[in-house]
Formats: structure tokens, C-alpha cells, sequence
């Protein structure tokens, strides 16, 4: 991974984001660094109050070939949080918007799922003769049923004990 200055990051970013307007996929991470070579120790010996500031950062890749770096120290991190923030809202005109027609049919679909829970399977017909193997699939049904809202009580309980 290549390390840059920050404008050049923002600059090889901004390319990449145009690379990618029509089909790509990019990944940003934004960490603490806290790495200084040595054995990192938890706690301070000398007393101080832990105020230490650590720089941050900001990694990028395409998942092929495009992968660089930057690392920002906590006295320009505003600045470039700013040119950042920029760059992300000018290229975010080329994402996708939600397919609220699936979403809505998800939850149609999950609702139906539990009216069907709720309500109790119904069996009719003679035990023997006509109708026999209609009988013998609700009895089944009814007992798939319970067992359905068995797992499901189930489920509820270990949620709430969480």
C-alpha cells in the first residue's frame, strides 16, 4: 500500500471516484494509529493523564489494483476532514438510490409470513374414504405449524434474555 501527502490522496481519490462513475466498487477505512514501532504499552508509567493525540489513518482501494494511504495528524485533521467531506458529496450523485419497490415487498412478504403464523391451521374432512389425503396434508400442515410457532417462541425468549 502507498503512503501519501494528503493532497495527493485527495487528488488520487477524486480519480478514482471518476474511474468508477459508471461500475466499481471503492472502500474507505478511517482508523486511530496508534503503532510506534515499539511494544505499545496500555498504561502510561509516567503519570500523565493519557492525552496523548494519535494521527489518523484514511485508507483506499478498489479491491484491484488501487490501493493508497494517508495519514493525518490531529492538527490538520479539520482541514482535511473539510476537502474530504467535499470530495465524498460531489461524488456521491453516482450512487444507486434504494429500490423501495423490493423493500416494500419484503415486508408484505414478512407480514403475510406472520398472519400466517397467526392464524390456525383448519382441518376438515372424513378420516377415511373421499377427501382421505387433503386430511392427512392439514394434518400435517397444523403440525408443521405448531412446530413453526414453537421455534419462534423460542427465538422471541432468547431475545429478550439478551
Amino acid at each position: 500500500m502507498q503512503l501519501v501527502d494528503n493532497n495527493t490522496f485527495l487528488q488520487q481519490l477524486g480519480a478514482l471516484f471518476e474511474s468508477t462513475k459508471d461500475k466499481g466498487t471503492i472502500w474507505l477505512t478511517h482508523k486511530r494509529l496508534n503503532h510506534d514501532g515499539d511494544d505499545t504499552v496500555m498504561k502510561e508509567e509516567d503519570g500523565s493523564d493519557g492525552s496523548r493525540e494519535y494521527p489518523c489513518i484514511v485508507r483506499v482501494t478498489d479491491g484491484k489494483k488501487a490501493k493508497f494511504s494517508t495519514k493525518i495528524s490531529s492538527i490538520d485533521l479539520d482541514k482535511f476532514h473539510s476537502a474530504y467531506g467535499a470530495l465524498l458529496k460531489a461524488s456521491m450523485t453516482t450512487l444507486r438510490k434504494r429500490d423501495k419497490k423490493r423493500e416494500k415487498q419484503r415486508a408484505e412478504q414478512v407480514a403475510k409470513k406472520k398472519q400466517r403464523m397467526a392464524d390456525p391451521v383448519v382441518i376438515d374432512g372424513p378420516k377415511r374414504g373421499n377427501r382421505r389425503r387433503k386430511r392427512q396434508r392439514q394434518v400435517k400442515a397444523a403440525l408443521k405449524h405448531a412446530d413453526m410457532k414453537e421455534r419462534a417462541a423460542k427465538r422471541e425468549e432468547t431475545r429478550t434474555k439478551q
